[in-house]
C-alpha cells in the first residue's frame, strides 16, 4: 500500500461545489431529496448512499469548524452564538430526517445485498440509531451540546500569578517541576485555590447536566443514563461488568507498580514524605526538561521525530501545517485541554492543544498526532459513516503513538540523561493513568446510577472512590478541601460523558502493539496501519486483530502488559 498524505477535500457531486451552510431553509432540501428518492435498484441504493455520505461531510465539518473557532477563542460571543446557533436551530431540525433516512436505508430491499462483512458495523449503528431515536430528546441534545460547552468558558477563565506575571492553570504547571519546593508548593496552592473560587458553578453545570442527561435516557426507556450511554457509544463488545473488572485488575496489578514508582521519586527528591506538590519535581541542580520553546518549535520538532519513524507520518503534519490546522499553545481565553477534529471533507484534521513547554505537551501532540494519522488513513474510504470508527480503537492510535514516539525523541532531547528522563516520564505516565481512569469511570457510573443525589453525596462518594485507587506514597494530610472537587478538572465528566474507559482500554492495546514493536518495528508499524486504514468498516475485536492485538479486559491480560512496561522502565535505570 502506497501511502500518500496528499489528500484532497472531497469531490462534491451532490451539494453544489460553492454551497456554504447558513441556516437551516438551506440546507433541507438536500435532506428531502434523499428522504423522497426511489431506491429501485443497488445502483440506486448506492448512489444513494454517496449522496448521503457527502452532506453528512459538509454538515460535519462546518460544525467542527465551529466548535474549533469557539474553543480557540471562548472570549469571542460571536464564535460561541455560532456555536450555538448550529445546536440549536439546525441540528434539531436534522435529526427527524436523520432518523427518516435510517429506516430507509434499513427498509430498502437492496440493503441486503450490500456487503455485509464491510456494511455489518455501519448497518449495527444505524439500527442502534433507530431503537434510541425520540423525539422528546431533539430540544434536550441540543440543549446539552450548548451546555457542555460552558465548562470551556468557566475554565477557559482560569489563570493564576506567579512571581509577578498571570498564567493560565495549564502554564504555572510548569512551576511544578521546579526544584524549589516552597514555589512548587505555592503554585500548586494557588492552582486548587482559583479551581475553588468556581466550584459552585461547575457543580451547579454538571448537576444540570445529570437531569437533563436523565431525562434523554427515561425517554428512550431506559433504567439510568448509563444505560442508554453504552447503548449510543455503540459498545457492542464490552459491558458495564468488564469495566468493574477492569476496575478491580487496576487495584491488583498497577497500583503496587505506582507504589514503587513514587518510593524511588521520594528517595530521588531526598525527602522524607511526599506530597503532590512533588510527583512532578526534580532533585535540586537539574533542571526540568525543556524539550521546545514554543508553538513552531513544537511542531518542528514532531515532525522530525515523526519522519525518523515512518516519513508518512510526518508528511501528514506537513499537510496539516500549509492547512494551518494547528493551535498549538496556551493562552488566556482559550478552552482546556486537547483534541485532534477529524474534518471529513477536508480529510486532514485540526489539532487543538494548550502547549507550554512541558514534557506533557510533547505527549499531548504526538498523541494527538496518532489520532491525526488515524484520521489521513481512514480518509480513503468511500462513506463518511466508515470513517466513524469506535473510541477504544481511535484510542489505541494515539497512545501507541506516544510509545512507538519514544525511539526517536532524540528531535527534542540532545543529550542521552535528558532523553532516557523523558522515557521514564513517559513510562510512569504510562503507569499512573490507568488508576485516574479507573476512578473517573467508577464515578460516572455511581452519578448516573443516583442521578438524583445531592452536592454533598456527591462529594462523599467521589472521596470515597478516589482513596480506594490511591497511593499510600502520597500524604495529602489537610489538602481533603481540594480533593473534594478534582473530578472538575476533567472536562469528559461535562463534555462527553462516559467516554474515559476508552482511555485503559486503548492503553493496554498501546503496550501490546508496543511489545510487537520491541520485537519487530517495522511488522508492528504495518499492524498499526492495517488497522486504522480499516476505519469504522470492522467490529472493535475485529480491528484489535488487524492490529496483531486480542481484545481482553481480563486482570490476567493487564498483568502481563503491566509486568512488561515495569521491565521496561527497569531498563531505562
Amino acid at each position: 500500500m502506497v501511502l500518500s498524505a496528499d489528500i484532497k477535500k472531497l469531490e462534491r457531486h451532490f451539494v453544489p461545489k460553492d454551497f456554504v451552510m447558513t441556516d437551516w431553509a438551506s440546507l433541507e432540501p438536500f435532506f428531502k431529496d434523499l428522504a423522497e428518492r426511489q431506491l429501485d435498484s443497488p445502483a440506486s441504493l448506492e448512489k444513494w448512499l454517496k449522496d448521503m455520505s457527502e452532506m453528512e461531510a459538509v454538515v460535519s465539518e462546518d460544525a467542527c469548524w465551529r466548535q474549533i473557532k469557539m474553543t480557540c477563542d471562548t472570549t469571542d460571543k460571536s464564535l460561541e452564538e455560532a456555536f450555538t446557533y448550529f445546536w440549536m436551530e439546525i441540528q434539531p431540525k436534522l435529526e427527524p430526517y436523520a432518523d427518516l433516512l435510517n429506516r430507509k436505508l434499513i427498509d430498502c430491499p437492496f440493503t441486503k445485498e450490500l456487503d455485509q462483512k464491510k456494511y455489518f458495523p455501519y448497518l449495527r449503528r444505524v439500527k442502534k440509531s433507530i431503537e434510541l431515536f425520540r423525539e422528546a430528546n431533539i430540544l434536550l441534545q441540543a440543549e446539552l451540546n450548548v451546555m457542555q460547552q460552558q465548562y470551556g468558558a468557566i475554565a477557559g477563565k482560569m489563570t493564576v500569578e506567579v512571581n509577578g506575571q498571570e498564567y493560565t492553570l495549564q502554564q504555572a504547571a510548569k512551576f511544578l517541576e521546579s526544584h524549589d519546593r516552597n514555589l512548587r508548593e505555592e503554585v500548586y496552592r494557588k492552582i486548587q485555590e482559583r479551581r475553588l473560587q468556581d466550584q459552585q458553578a461547575m457543580h451547579d453545570l454538571y448537576t444540570q447536566l445529570i437531569q437533563k442527561r436523565n431525562e434523554v435516557a427515561k425517554n428512550a426507556g431506559f433504567a439510568n443514563y448509563r444505560d442508554y450511554k453504552f447503548v449510543e457509544l455503540g459498545r457492542f463488545d464490552y459491558t458495564k461488568e468488564d469495566c468493574f473488572q477492569f476496575h478491580e485488575a487496576v487495584k491488583l496489578h498497577v497500583l503496587p507498580l505506582i507504589e514503587k514508582i513514587y518510593a524511588k521519586k521520594k528517595q530521588k527528591l531526598g525527602l522524607d514524605i511526599l506530597r503532590p506538590w512533588d510527583t512532578e519535581a526534580e532533585p535540586d541542580g537539574t533542571q526540568p526538561l525543556k524539550p521546545f520553546t514554543d508553538g513552531k518549535e513544537l511542531y518542528e520538532k514532531s515532525v522530525q521525530c515523526f519522519e525518523e519513524l515512518n516519513p508518512f507520518f510526518a508528511d501528514c503534519l506537513r499537510k496539516m501545517h500549509e492547512l494551518k490546522h494547528f493551535d498549538l499553545e496556551s493562552r488566556k481565553g482559550k478552552a482546556p485541554g486537547g483534541y485532534n477534529c477529524p474534518l471529513t471533507e477536508s480529510g486532514a484534521p485540526f489539532i487543538f492543544m494548550n502547549a507550554a513547554g512541558q514534557m506533557s505537551d510533547v505527549t499531548t501532540m504526538v498523541h494527538e498526532g496518532g489520532h491525526a494519522i488515524h484520521s489521513f488513513l481512514a480518509h480513503k474510504l468511500e462513506l463518511s459513516a466508515f470513517k466513524e470508527y469506535p473510541m477504544e480503537i481511535a484510542e489505541v492510535a494515539s497512545m501507541a503513538m506516544e510509545l512507538f514516539s519514544m525511539n526517536h525523541w532524540e528531535a527534542f532531547f540532545d543529550n542521552a540523561e535528558d532523553l532516557t528522563r523523558a522515557k521514564e516520564h513517559q513510562l510512569e505516565r504510562t503507569i499512573t493513568i490507568f488508576p485516574w481512569i479507573a476512578i473517573i469511570d467508577k464515578f460516572q457510573h455511581w452519578v448516573y446510577e443516583n442521578p438524583q443525589h445531592t452536592i454533598e453525596e456527591r462529594t462523599t462518594r467521589w472521596m470515597e472512590i478516589l482513596k480506594e485507587f490511591s497511593t499510600n506514597s502520597i500524604d495529602y494530610t489537610g489538602l481533603d478541601t481540594y480533593r473534594e472537587i478534582g473530578w472538575q478538572r476533567q472536562l469528559h465528566l461535562f463534555e462527553v460523558p462516559f467516554y474515559y474507559i476508552e482511555y485503559g482500554i486503548a492503553q493496554l492495546g498501546a503496550i501490546g502493539l508496543w511489545m510487537q514493536y520491541r520485537q519487530n518495528p517495522q511488522q508492528a508499524l504495518q499492524n498499526y496501519i492495517n488497522a486504522l486504514s480499516l476505519g469504522g468498516t470492522k467490529t472493535l475485536p475485529e480491528l484489535y486483530a488487524a492490529a496483531g492485538l486480542k481484545f481482553d479486559l481480563s486482570p490476567e491480560h493487564i498483568k502481563t502488559l503491566m509486568e512488561f512496561t515495569a521491565t521496561e522502565m527497569d531498563k531505562l535505570n
